[in-house]
């Protein structure tokens, strides 16, 4: 909803009629708010054939199957969201053998897809809130200078929300393990969808 009043976002879902009722969802909510919204549903596979940057906003547990049955990656920006974490009496980030959900996904993609870092510590809810001017920060880890510079406009076209360089692709698990800490905070503290910012 925030990305498409500015860019032209394609939903992607299993089911093609899913992704198409979201993007209808967001085109209406959009309208009667007098935004833009230039937003399309599509299966995964036609989303990944359709853009230029591919966001992985699926569960840790679904990526290794999902990406299994995908082409097309190659040489396209591919942005991870993804945070390996369980929950227990409290939230564990529990990474895959690789050391973060990133280093993963790295070995799941042709080599000469550009993957970055991104988007890990916002809140769906906060996404959601559109109402709501987010001043908030995005860490941004990633090997492909070009990429991350692409990752990093696409972030700061959002409201207030300002990217950060985080390093390179093999920093994600430091960035992958302040979600279950963030979760964490809000539970014990009685908050509600708690994000980070640096000054």
């Amino acid at each position: 909803m925030r990305l498409s009043s500015h860019h032209d976002v394609i939903i992607g879902s299993r089911e093609k009629e899913k992704a198409i009722e979201s993007s209808v969802c967001c085109l209406d909510l959009l309208k009667t708010r007098g935004l833009p919204c230039s937003c399309l549903g599509h299966t995964n596979q036609e989303a990944i054939d359709r853009s230029d940057v591919i966001i992985l906003a699926i569960p840790f547990r679904h990526v290794e199957p999902t990406l299994a049955t995908l082409t097309g990656f190659s040489k396209k920006i591919v942005v991870s969201p993804v945070n390996p974490m369980e929950k227990r009496d409290y939230f564990v980030f529990v990474p895959p053998p690789e050391g973060s959900a990133a280093m993963m996904i790295k070995r799941l993609l042709p080599a000469d897809a550009r993957l970055c870092t991104a988007f890990n510590t916002v809140a769906a809810n906060k996404w959601r809130a559109l109402d709501e001017e987010l001043d908030l920060a995005i860490p941004v880890c990633g090997d492909d200078q070009e990429a991350k510079a692409v990752v990093m406009e696409l972030i700061n076209s959002v409201s207030r929300v300002r990217a950060y360089n985080a390093g390179p692709l093999a920093a994600s698990n430091m960035v992958e393990c302040l979600t279950p800490l963030l979760l964490n905070i809000a539970r014990f503290n009685k908050m509600r969808d708690v994000g980070v910012q640096f000054k």
